[in-house]
């Protein structure tokens, strides 16, 4: 991966989410509201990147992670851009850290950014 070029995803609607998550379309949404998976709107359908998703469920270090970039003032796309893109201090892209269980790290970074 170059320095400029965002981890590749692809991207899950509701209804891809309630099937691979086995779970109701209302218990979905509160995992959007209550921040365990953050969102955006493309073309006009609101989308989850599926590396959000470990094992059928959300991985568990984004909650935290999304809630202090919030704080910090990202909308839901600045929050996924940040966590998509390369971060110069983690050497990775913030996703493909949580990923390799580097929690603590990426929510120092993000704490930073406010």
């Amino acid at each position: 991966m170059t320095d400029n070029t965002r981890y590749a995803t692809d991207w899950l609607t509701i209804p891809d989410l309630v099937e691979l998550l086995d779970e109701a379309h209302g218990r979905v949404r509160r995992l959007l509201d209550e921040q365990y998976l953050v969102g955006t709107r493309r073309d006009g359908i609101l989308k989850v990147p599926s590396v959000f998703i470990v094992d059928g469920r959300p991985l568990a270090s984004l909650r935290g992670t999304i809630i202090v970039l919030h704080d910090a003032g990202f909308d839901s796309d600045e929050i996924i851009d940040w966590l998509l893109s390369p971060e110069e201090t983690i050497g990775m892209p913030p996703i493909e850290a949580l990923l390799a269980g580097r929690k603590s790290e990426v929510r120092r970074v993000a704490a930073t950014l406010a």
